[in-house]
C-alpha cells in the first residue's frame, strides 16, 4: 500500500510538472498525461504492466461521471442559450451521423465487419469535453459567434449519445436486441430514464438545497457528489442513459441559485481536472505502444476520414441552415477533438461478451492520439488563421464561475445600537462613491433595502463597490440585454426586478455601479444579486 502511495503520488506530481511543459509546446495539456502512462507502462522504461481492462472501465466510468457532470456544471447557461440549439443537434444527430459515415466507411473502404465498423463508429462518434475544456481555458481562447459555448455544449452533452450508440451496437452483437421491439425499448429506456432522472434528481437536489442549511462547511459539495453518483446509477440500474442523465444534472444545479456558488465551482473543477489526470494516465499505462504499428494504417485511414470528412459534412449540413459564417462551420469542424471517453467506451467493448476480431482498444487509442496531437495542437492557430479570436470576449464567461472576472467587492458589518446609522432611512445617509447597498439581514431576514428602508440594531449590511470578492448571502447571475428584452430602454427604478437588485451594469467595457435612474441599454451586462429565483428563467 504504501509502495502504491507513493507511486500515485509522484505520478500526479508529474502530471501537474507537465502542465508547464505542455503549455510552453502549445500542446494540449491531457496529452501529456497519455504519454506518461505510456512512458511508464508495460513497453515504457519503468515496465510497470498493467492489463486490467475490467478495473480499468470501473475506474473510467467513476471519472466520467465527475467530468460529464462537471461538463455541465461549468457551462453558463445564459452564454450557451443562444446556440443551445445547434450544440444539441451536433451533439445527437451529428453522433449519430458521424458513427455512421465512420462504420459506412470502415466497412466499404477498409473491410472490416458490418458491425464490427459500425461499432468503432459508435465508439469514436463523440468529441471530448475534457479536451475542449482543458484547450479554452488554458490559451483563454475567445472565439466569435457564441463559437466556444457551442463546443462546450456539444462535447459535454455527446458522449451519452455515443456511449448509447456503442451499447446498442454491442446488443448487436450479443443478439441481445435482434428483435425490433428489443432494439426499440433499448433505444427508448436509454433516453427515457436518462432524460427523467437528469431532471428529476437535479429538481430534488435543489428543492432540497433551497431549504437545508449545512452546520458544517464542506458539506454541500460532498451532497453534491452524492447527487451526481445518484444520477449516473440510478438511470443506470434501469437501463437508462446515466452519463445523459448526470450531465443534464449538472446543467441544472450549476445554473441554478446555490450556497457558495463560487466554492462548488472550485471544488468540482479541482476534482475534475484529478479524474482526467488519472483517467488519461490509466489509459496510456493499459496501453502496449508495441501493438499501435499493427493498426496505424487502419487507424490513420479512420482518423484521416473523420477529420476531413465525417465532421465536417456532418457539422456544415447541420450549422449551415442556421445561416453560420464557413468560417464558425471550419473551425467547429476542426475542434471535434475524440479523446477519453471513446477509448474508455472501447474498454466496454474489449470487456463485452461480443466477438471482436480487430484490436478496438488500440485502434481508437491510435486515433485519440491523432486527433489530441494533430487537432488539438492546431486549434488556436485555425481559430487565428480563420478569423475566429474574439479580442473583446473573455472565455471564462463562458463557465459558471461569475465573482473572478467582475471588478466588485463586498464590505458586511453589524450595526451596534449607537451606530450613528440605526434610525435613519437609506437615502438619507451618504455613501461613498459608486458604493451600493446589496443585502441587509434582519436576524433570519434577508432584504433588499429601498430608499425608505430604516436601520435597525444588529442589522447585518453588506456594501458592493468597486474590486472583486464575494459574501456570504450574496449570489450572482448575468443577464444580457438584447434587442428585445423588455428591460431595455427603461430606468431601473421601473423594473419589476422580484426583489433583486442589479449591483453592477458592464457597458462597452466600462463598468456603471447603477442608480434608479439609470437606463439599461442595448448590449448592457448586468450583475444582479438573486434572492430567490433561477438564472435559467
Amino acid at each position: 500500500m504504501t509502495q502504491f502511495l507513493l507511486i500515485a503520488s509522484g505520478v500526479i506530481i508529474a502530471c501537474v510538472l507537465s502542465n508547464k511543459l505542455t503549455n510552453k509546446l502549445g500542446m494540449p495539456t491531457l496529452l501529456a498525461f497519455i504519454l506518461l502512462g505510456m512512458f511508464l507502462g508495460s513497453d515504457g522504461v519503468a515496465k510497470i504492466h498493467f492489463d486490467n481492462y475490467l478495473l480499468t472501465q470501473e475506474i473510467c466510468t467513476i471519472a466520467l461521471v465527475f467530468i460529464m457532470f462537471y461538463g455541465g456544471f461549468g457551462t453558463s447557461w445564459s452564454a450557451a442559450k443562444p446556440v443551445a440549439v445547434k450544440a444539441v443537434l451536433l451533439s445527437s444527430l451529428g453522433t449519430v451521423a458521424t458513427a455512421g459515415l465512420v462504420g459506412v466507411f470502415a466497412w466499404q473502404a477498409l473491410d472490416l465487419p458490418l458491425l464490427e465498423s459500425f461499432l468503432l463508429g459508435s465508439v469514436i462518434s463523440s468529441t471530448d469535453a475534457a479536451s475542449v475544456f482543458s484547450i479554452l481555458r488554458s490559451r483563454r481562447l475567445n472565439l466569435k459567434y457564441g463559437t466556444a459555448s457551442l463546443l462546450e455544449v456539444e462535447s459535454g452533452s455527446n458522449d451519452p449519445f455515443s456511449y448509447m450508440l456503442t451499447v446498442i451496437v454491442l446488443s448487436l452483437m450479443n443478439g441481445e436486441a435482434a428483435s425490433a421491439g428489443a432494439f426499440v425499448w433499448q433505444v427508448t429506456a436509454q433516453l427515457a430514464f436518462g432524460l427523467a432522472f437528469g431532471f428529476g434528481v437535479a429538481l430534488v437536489a435543489l428543492a432540497f438545497l433551497r431549504r437545508f442549511r449545512f452546520c458544517t462547511e464542506g458539506f454541500d459539495a460532498i451532497f453534491i457528489v452524492a447527487v451526481a453518483l445518484i444520477a449516473y446509477a440510478a438511470p443506470t440500474a434501469l437501463g437508462g442513459n446515466g452519463f445523459l442523465s448526470v450531465y443534464i444534472t449538472g446543467i441544472l444545479l450549476g445554473n441554478a441559485s446555490l450556497q457558495n456558488k463560487q466554492s462548488l465551482v472550485h471544488f468540482f473543477d479541482g476534482i475534475t481536472s484529478l479524474m482526467q489526470m488519472a483517467l488519461f494516465f490509466l489509459l496510456g499505462l493499459l496501453s502496449f505502444p508495441s501493438q499501435l504499428p499493427a493498426v496505424a494504417l487502419t487507424g490513420l485511414a479512420v482518423a484521416l476520414f473523420l477529420t476531413f470528412v465525417a465532421r465536417p459534412l456532418v457539422v456544415t449540413l447541420l450549422l449551415k441552415p442556421f445561416r453560420s459564417s464557413w468560417k464558425q462551420v471550419a473551425l467547429v469542424s476542426w475542434s471535434g477533438m475524440r479523446g477519453a471517453a471513446s477509448i474508455a467506451f472501447s474498454i466496454l467493448a474489449v470487456t463485452s461478451p461480443a466477438v471482436i476480431y480487430m484490436d478496438i482498444y488500440h485502434m481508437v487509442f491510435f486515433i485519440v492520439l491523432f486527433s489530441i496531437l494533430i487537432q488539438g495542437t492546431l486549434i488556436p492557430f485555425m481559430a487565428q488563421i480563420l478569423g475566429m479570436i474574439d479580442l473583446e470576449g473573455d472565455v471564462m464567461k463562458t463557465f459558471t464561475d461569475y465573482t473572478d472576472e467582475i471588478p466588485i467587492d463586498f464590505l458586511q458589518c453589524t450595526l451596534p445600537p449607537d451606530h450613528e446609522w440605526v434610525g435613519r432611512q437609506v437615502q438619507d445617509l451618504d455613501f461613498p462613491p459608486e458604493c451600493l447597498i446589496v443585502l441587509l439581514t434582519r436576524g433570519e431576514e434577508k432584504l433588499v433595502p429601498s430608499g425608505s428602508t430604516v436601520f435597525q440594531p444588529g442589522d447585518t449590511v453588506i456594501l458592493g463597490g468597486r474590486a472583486g470578492g464575494e459574501s456570504e448571502g450574496v449570489h450572482l447571475f448575468e443577464r444580457t440585454i438584447g434587442i428585445r428584452d423588455p428591460w431595455r430602454n427603461r430606468m431601473i427604478s421601473t423594473l419589476d426586478t422580484r426583489g433583486n437588485l442589479i449591483i453592477m451594469v458592464r457597458r462597452r467595457g466600462q463598468v456603471i455601479i447603477p442608480k434608479g435612474d439609470t437606463v439599461l441599454q442595448t448590449g448592457d451586462i448586468l450583475l444582479i444579486n438573486d434572492m430567490d429565483g433561477d438564472p435559467l428563467t
